[in-house]
């Protein structure tokens, strides 16, 4: 089995006092995937930077305090990169890569974005690059013989089912139609399987993440943005899937909840 959690963290610093490292230490994860640290390695406590067990690597954002994207592996990865080729945000704390015999797995923290704004902009522009990156990941690890996994905070909710109050967002970000138009574009343009949907396809949900104002979590108003996109061999082995949401408000370690999966497959 391969079983496969990411998470946006919201501060790796607050979630590890929060709840984080007692998390880390009960998970059957082999892999977990980390977004929004908002840390450089050095200023994290020395068992959240080196938790016992795990092979780790941080790639913090250029503009300090911001972003920042992990990934956690208990086995050694052959190949790490950060980035994926941008000049724009290689160095933005958006992109993590760990390269093993048979798998290439990414931890991905898309831009949220915000609509009339430069924000959005750049949420733009790292969508035209991130697709043809997805394109070119896809053929390069079929001729290797490889699965691809990108794991992350997407960013977006693709459908109605992934947000509970879908009808007054859709002038908002991360619901607008030309977002989730890409969303089906990296699904049926460059062949990757939403894997959590995959197993799951009647919805509503499971949603990942949630407002902390007002009782978003408590009504259980949350978005579906958290994602394992897979490609298709990979995706057909999903046995299960589940969102570890928190049993109550005051026991969250972060506005999202780790989503998992696990995969009838062997890591090599």
């Amino acid at each position: 089995m391969l079983t496969v959690s990411t998470v946006n963290v919201n501060g790796l610093r607050a979630a590890a006092r929060k709840g984080y490292t007692s998390w880390l230490d009960g998970t059957d994860a082999d892999i977990v995937a980390l977004q929004e640290v908002r840390a450089e390695p050095d200023q994290l406590a020395a068992g959240v930077r080196d938790p016992e067990g795990w092979h780790r690597t941080i790639a913090p954002a250029a503009d300090k305090g911001r972003n920042g994207v992990a990934l956690l592996s208990r086995r050694e990865p052959h190949e790490v990169r950060v980035g994926f080729g941008s000049t724009e945000f290689d160095a933005a704390g958006r992109y993590l890569e760990y390269e093993f015999e048979n798998l290439v797995v990414g931890s991905l923290y898309l831009p949220s974005g915000e609509v009339g704004t430069a924000r959005q902009d750049e949420k733009e522009r790292f969508l035209d690059e991130f697709l043809r990156y997805l394109k070119t990941m896809r053929e390069y690890a079929e001729a290797e013989g490889k699965e691809v996994l990108v794991a992350g905070d997407w960013n977006i909710a693709h459908a109605e089912i992934d947000l509970k109050n879908w009808k007054n967002n859709q002038k908002t970000a991360g619901f607008l139609p030309e977002e989730r138009a890409w969303l089906t574009r990296v699904l049926d343009e460059a062949g990757y399987v939403d894997v959590h949907r995959a197993l799951e396809p009647e919805g509503p949900g499971p949603y990942s993440w949630w407002s902390y104002r007002g009782k978003a979590f408590d009504n259980d108003a949350g978005w579906r943005i958290d994602y394992q996109m897979a490609t298709p061999t990979l995706a057909g082995k999903a046995v299960s899937g589940r969102v570890e949401r928190a049993p109550s408000y005051d026991q969250r370690w972060s506005d999202h909840a780790p989503v998992t999966i696990a995969f009838d497959w062997a890591l090599r």
